[in-house]
């Protein structure tokens, strides 16, 4: 048995008992035994939340105490995207997008099966990639970054997306916290647009996991409170903690419309392909120009949600989001 073995096999059996001893009695109780299969992933999905914030905790937390970017009175202001990152990661989102998102993504494959259309694996166009996992692993962490530049590009230039992605912009005291600090209505865009092209290029399951973590621990990072840059050569081959803060800065990346920069998930090669990039050497402070002018984007997670589907409702009115 391998040094590995040891964690992976702790973390079947931790799997097993809650979803045996928690996650079964509900569906049971709730009437939903016909998922149990998505909900016993489901469990593993919220179990990795947890090892992820461990990870966050232990990795980050000591970076943004010994090299911070910028010095706060109070921590105080970060304690809500705490919260948001429990909700995300081990608690009450993850569920609702498994409500919604499964019998959507189940469908949406069923038909697309019953018109002809089988996505292939990346295994399936080139076979030669059978004994070349860890290239086949790449090229979709790849493909999933491409789309997730225009995703988040079309946060900030559609008025009626950037209504709600502002949310997560409108943090002063950014830190590693707040990579899931976001309007409930962007995660549900976002869980659909990563479905449906995971679906599309034919994502094993398997991998589509350890994909999502490995992007959502280097998102996090990029956001940390640390004054960590890559170099030269790095910044352009890796999104830094400095490169997204200018992403986030007042006045530089943080607003929408043409003026925004920095859209990389990880890879900055889209925003240099695509002319957004912004390496300037300045560390702006992060949060949305209009705050400054008593902008409220709400203090609560309710009333930052409320806030953000009012100021949806306007943009699709044709007013200022």
């Amino acid at each position: 048995m391998s040094l590995a073995d040891s964690p992976v096999n702790a973390f079947i059996l931790t799997q097993a008992w809650v979803f045996e001893h928690l996650v079964e009695p509900a569906l049971h109780a709730t009437g939903w035994m016909e998922y149990q299969e998505q909900a016993f992933d489901a469990t593993e999905f919220a179990l990795l939340g947890l090892v992820e914030i461990a990870l966050l905790v232990i990795l980050f937390r000591p970076m943004e105490a010994l090299l911070p970017a910028e010095h706060w009175p109070s921590r105080r202001p970060v304690l809500i995207d705490v919260l948001y990152t429990l909700l995300h990661r081990v608690g009450f989102i993850p569920l609702v997008l498994f409500v919604l998102m499964w019998p959507l993504t189940f469908g949406l494959e069923a038909w697309l099966r019953l018109h002809g259309y089988i996505p292939y694996t990346l295994e399936d166009l080139f076979p030669s990639l059978n004994s070349r996992p860890l290239t086949t692993f790449l090229i979709y962490l790849v493909v999933l970054d491409f789309s997730g530049y225009w995703f988040h590009r079309f946060q900030h230039r559609l008025e009626w997306w950037w209504a709600l992605h502002g949310l997560h912009h409108s943090q002063r005291a950014m830190s590693f916290w707040t990579d899931d600090r976001t309007h409930f209505l962007d995660d549900i865009l976002g869980a659909a647009w990563l479905a449906l092209i995971s679906l599309l290029i034919g994502v094993p399951p398997a991998q589509f996991i350890l994909l999502l973590m490995i992007t959502r621990i280097l998102q996090s990072f990029a956001h940390a409170n640390v004054a960590i840059r890559f170099g030269r050569l790095g910044e352009r081959l890796l999104v830094s903690p400095h490169y997204h803060r200018v992403h986030h800065g007042m006045g530089t990346g943080s607003q929408s419309g043409d003026q925004s920069c920095n859209f990389a998930v990880l890879f900055p090669v889209w925003d240099i392909i695509f002319g957004t990039a912004n390496f300037m050497r300045a560390t702006p402070p992060t949060g949305i120009l209009d705050q400054l002018d008593g902008r409220d984007y709400g203090t609560g997670l309710v009333r930052q949600q409320i806030l953000g589907f009012q100021r949806l409702l306007r943009a699709l009115r044709g007013l200022r989001a």
